[in-house]
């Protein structure tokens, strides 16, 4: 006897139910693959991270600024090659979904500091004529359908002088991040510009970048930069690149303990879900187990059919929850969230997790099977 025909037709002996516990561990793995692609993706953010780069920002929160004439200060540190500021403006374009971020700094220090973002000479030589100019990350460009020339209003929160809330920039040139494409999703403009143009907090950054010429020598040029301004009324707190970053994902929570708890209630709930189908699919089929050791099923092959097709309903759907996260995945990249593909480790923690939660819930039917005494089971008892 074929094996699989047998059990593939006892999956499916209550259409409905099959169905409906397939779409819900569907659900579930799908927002699993979400989740924790999101998670293994801001865990891993920042390791490409350039270690030559350091980071001033303010000791009391990332989100704090900092006068922005602490960068002349800090290019008097030895041991430090370059300098520059970083401020900027959230808006959106024509609608409030199209958000975009605008950072504030001196563009050609900014292109010398992160040598792996691509731009043309003239281009960034034009921005340097033009106070009002804007560089355009390569995607937006495409999403937007912008070309070099145009005018870019930015409807925004950061007050004018002039009281206006709207910003226009003209767009002078383009830039690609060839090593790490969801960076590519900003927009580059004057500081000097925008300094003089706002109404509110004139003077300040959010954070000042800088490289260093020794890598050997980071710690201690972080410890002399915080020096020169320990007891200010603004102390800072200078970190490399990688620390940074996870310092402002840390700003929005703690992403990893959320997404891992919503998977954890979700996977428990599917737990009794599956096991509560597996029973009473066992139970409906009592007098077929029971004819099944009639014509030589041993107890254990009966256990095991009852657990492979516990596997099989489990496998199955997680593998079409995991492909949905797989699609949608990418749709993140776009957004500049997170990467372009959902991670191959989380792929396989999920059909391992699968294979597990199928285990837990089909090893009671199974037992159940296993124990089933013939002359009761026919007799209905």
């Amino acid at each position: 006897m074929k094996f699989f025909p047998l059990i593939w037709t006892s999956l499916w002996r209550k259409k409905a139910r099959t169905i409906f516990t397939l779409l819900s561990i569907m659900i579930a793995f799908l927002l699993f693959g979400l989740l924790q692609g999101v998670n293994a993706w801001l865990n891993a953010f920042g390791t490409g991270s350039n270690a030559n780069r350091l980071y001033v920002v303010s000791r009391v929160s990332q989100v704090q600024p900092l006068p922005s004439a602490y960068l002349h200060q800090i290019e008097t540190v030895p041991g430090i090659r370059q300098a520059t500021y970083i401020a900027g403006i959230s808006g959106f374009y024509q609608e409030k979904s199209n958000n975009l971020l605008a950072l504030a700094t001196d563009v050609k220090k900014f292109f010398d500091l992160y040598p792996d973002w691509q731009i043309a000479p003239e281009q960034l030589a034009t921005m340097g004529r033009t106070r009002a100019g804007a560089i355009v990350a390569s995607p937006l460009m495409r999403t937007f359908g912008w070309k070099i020339g145009d005018r870019l209003p930015l409807r925004t929160s950061v007050m004018k002088q002039d009281g206006s809330a709207d910003w226009n920039f003209e767009i002078v040139g383009t830039y690609d991040v060839p090593s790490s494409p969801a960076e590519a999703n900003r927009i580059l403009v004057n500081y000097a510009y925008f300094d003089e143009a706002r109404r509110l907090e004139r003077g300040t950054a959010w954070a000042f970048v800088v490289a260093v010429d020794d890598l050997a020598r980071s710690a201690q040029i972080c410890a002399a930069v915080d020096a020169l301004f320990v007891n200010s009324s603004y102390e800072t707190v200078t970190q490399d690149e990688k620390a940074y970053v996870q310092g402002q994902l840390r700003e929005l929570g703690d992403v990893s303990l959320m997404a891992n708890a919503i998977v954890a209630a979700v996977l428990f709930t599917l737990l009794f879900l599956t096991g509560n189908t597996m029973m009473q699919s066992v139970r409906e089929r009592t007098p077929e187990l029971a004819i099944l050791k009639t014509v030589g099923f041993s107890d254990r092959s009966v256990t095991v059919l009852v657990l492979i097709e516990s596997v099989l309903l489990c496998v199955l759907a997680a593998s079409l929850g995991l492909a949905a996260a797989a699609a949608v995945f990418p749709i993140t990249a776009a957004l500049g969230i997170v990467g372009a593909a959902l991670p191959l480790e989380v792929v396989a923690v999920g059909l391992a997790i699968a294979v597990g939660l199928a285990l837990a819930s089909g090893l009671p039917p199974a037992w159940r099977a296993q124990r089933l005494v013939i002359v009761e089971a026919l007799a209905g008892r």
